[in-house]
C-alpha cells in the first residue's frame, strides 16, 4: 500500500496514442478581455501554409485572459489602421483589435508579417511590428505575436512560444508496448519524439535553460534516471542504484537534481550534484518520502511522505533538514509544486471520491480545489505562473488538461486516441 502512490502513474498507460495533441477549450474565465483578431490580409498571391491570425486567436483564447471574437460576428475586416471603424468595434463590446497583413518575397523566399494592436477606447496603436520567416517558421512567428500581445495588455509574459514534454504509450501487440517521450509546442503541435522504449518512462523534468530533460526509464530492465539533450538526443545516465531511482527535478540553478532513491533500503529524498556526482540525503524516516521539488529560491524542497500514515505534503529547508507538514485537509495530498513566487503550492488532492488539482496559500494555509475531473495528477506550472497543466482520466483514456491558477479557465489537449500522461511545461526559451 505504501508504494501505491509512487507508482500511481504506471498502471494508467493502457491505450495507443497519436503524437500530436489538439486543443479543446471547455470553459473560459468570466473576467476575460474581449479582443478581435481580424484575419490577416493575404498579400502573398498564393495560399499560406498556416493561418497566422487563427493561431494567435487560439493562443489568446486558451489563456483564459481573453475572449476572442468570432470572425462571423465581425462587421468589417480592416487591414490597416485607417480602415478601422471604431464605433463598430465598440458596439461589439471589443476592448482591443489586432489587424495585420502577410506578404511573400520571391527574392528572400520569406514571408513578411506586419501587425498592429489597437486600443478601441483610446483609438491608439499600442503595439506593432514587422516580422519575417520562411514557411516553416510561420507558426513560431504567430506564437511570438501572441506573446507580445499578451504581455502588452496583461503585463505578464506570454507562454505561447514555450514547449511541453509528455509521455505516451503505443500498443504494438497484445503483449508488447512502446513508451515514447515527446516534446511539442505548448499548443500540442509540432510534436517530435526524443526517446522510446518498450519499458515504462516517467517524470520528465525540464532544466531551467530549456536544453535538457531529466526522466526515469526502465529500458535497461530496472529504473534509472537519465538526462537527455532535447535537440541532439544525447543521453546521460545519472543514477541506477538498486531499488528506486525516481522523480528527478532540477534545482533553480541547474546544478543539481532532487530525486527519490531507495538504495539504502527505504525511499528517501536526495540531492545529486551534477558536477561532482555527490549525493546529499535530505530525509531519514521509515515512511516513504518521494516526489520532491524545489522552492523558487532553491533553499527548500517540498515532497510527499506517508510518515503520518497517509500521503501528505511536507516542506524542508535543505540545510537544517527538519520536515514541516503543510497539508491537513483530506487523506491524500501528493506531487507538490511551488508557484513561481513561492507563495502558493499546487498538488494532487483526494476529495469526494476523486483526485483533483488543488492549491494552498503558504501564508494562510487556505486550500482551493481547482479541478473537478475524476483522476487528475502530475501538475506542471506554466513558466509565467498563470496556468497548470496536468493529466486526467477522460472516459477510458488519459489526456492532458490545463486550468488557470484561479480555476476560471480550462481546456483539454486530447490525442486522436489513447493515453497521454506526465506533462512537463518548459521554461521560457528565449
Amino acid at each position: 500500500m505504501k508504494l501505491k502512490f509512487i507508482f500511481l502513474s504506471l498502471f494508467l498507460f493502457v491505450q495507443s496514442v497519436q503524437a500530436e495533441l489538439y486543443i479543446e477549450i471547455r470553459e473560459g474565465s468570466d473576467s476575460a478581455l474581449p479582443i478581435a483578431i481580424v484575419p490577416f490580409a493575404n498579400k502573398s498571391g498564393s495560399a499560406v501554409p498556416y493561418d497566422v491570425s487563427r493561431i494567435i486567436a487560439n493562443d489568446l483564447q486558451r489563456s483564459g485572459d481573453f475572449d476572442a471574437l468570432s470572425t462571423s460576428k465581425m462587421l468589417s475586416l480592416p487591414e490597416q489602421y485607417d480602415q478601422i471603424h471604431f464605433r463598430d468595434w465598440r458596439l461589439l463590446g471589443q476592448k482591443y483589435v489586432l489587424i495585420g497583413q502577410l506578404k511573400y518575397s520571391a527574392y528572400t523566399k520569406k514571408y513578411e508579417i506586419s501587425y498592429e494592436l489597437i486600443d478601441v477606447l483610446t483609438q491608439q496603436r499600442v503595439l506593432g511590428e514587422v516580422l519575417s520567416s520562411g514557411s516553416k517558421g510561420l507558426r513560431k512567428l504567430a506564437h511570438k505575436i501572441s506573446d507580445a500581445v499578451y504581455e502588452e495588455i496583461t503585463g505578464v509574459r506570454g507562454v505561447f512560444s514555450t514547449k511541453i514534454a509528455y509521455i505516451t504509450l503505443k500498443q504494438l501487440t497484445k503483449n508488447k508496448q512502446e513508451y515514447r517521450l515527446f516534446v511539442s509546442d505548448a499548443d500540442g503541435q509540432n510534436a517530435h519524439m526524443i526517446f522510446k522504449s518498450h519499458e515504462p518512462m516517467l517524470s520528465p523534468s525540464w532544466s531551467n535553460d530549456g536544453q535538457h530533460l531529466a526522466y526515469v526509464s526502465f529500458h535497461t530492465g530496472r529504473p534509472a534516471i537519465y538526462i537527455q539533450h532535447v535537440k541532439s538526443s544525447h543521453q546521460r545516465k545519472v543514477t541506477s542504484f538498486k531499488g528506486l531511482n525516481s522523480a528527478p527535478m532540477w534545482s533553480p540553478d541547474d546544478a543539481s537534481l532532487v530525486m527519490t532513491l531507495s538504495k539504502d533500503g527505504n525511499a528517501e529524498i536526495y540531492t545529486y550534484d551534477l558536477a561532482t556526482n555527490a549525493l546529499n540525503r535530505l530525509t531519514n524516516h521509515y515512511g516513504i518520502d518521494t516526489e520532491a521539488s524545489w522552492s523558487p529560491n532553491g533553499k527548500e524542497v517540498v515532497f510527499t511522505s506517508d510518515r503520518s500514515g497517509r500521503p501528505q505534503v511536507y516542506r524542508m529547508n535543505i540545510k537544517d533538514k527538519v520536515p514541516e507538514r503543510l497539508t491537513f485537509v483530506g487523506k491524500y495530498n501528493a506531487r507538490p509544486r511551488f508557484s513561481k513566487d513561492g507563495e502558493s503550492l499546487y498538488y494532487v488532492h483526494q476529495s469526494n471520491g476523486g483526485f483533483h488539482i488543488a492549491a494552498i496559500d503558504m501564508k494562510t494555509s487556505e486550500q482551493q480545489v481547482l479541478t473537478s475531473t475524476s483522476l487528475d495528477e502530475s501538475p506542471s506550472l506554466s513558466p509565467n505562473g498563470r496556468m497548470i497543466m496536468y493529466s486526467t482520466l477522460r472516459g477510458n483514456s488519459s489526456v492532458l488538461a490545463v486550468v488557470s491558477v484561479d480555476g476560471g479557465a480550462k481546456y483539454f489537449l486530447p490525442s486522436d486516441s489513447g493515453d497521454v500522461r506526465e506533462p512537463a511545461w518548459s521554461p521560457f526559451l528565449n
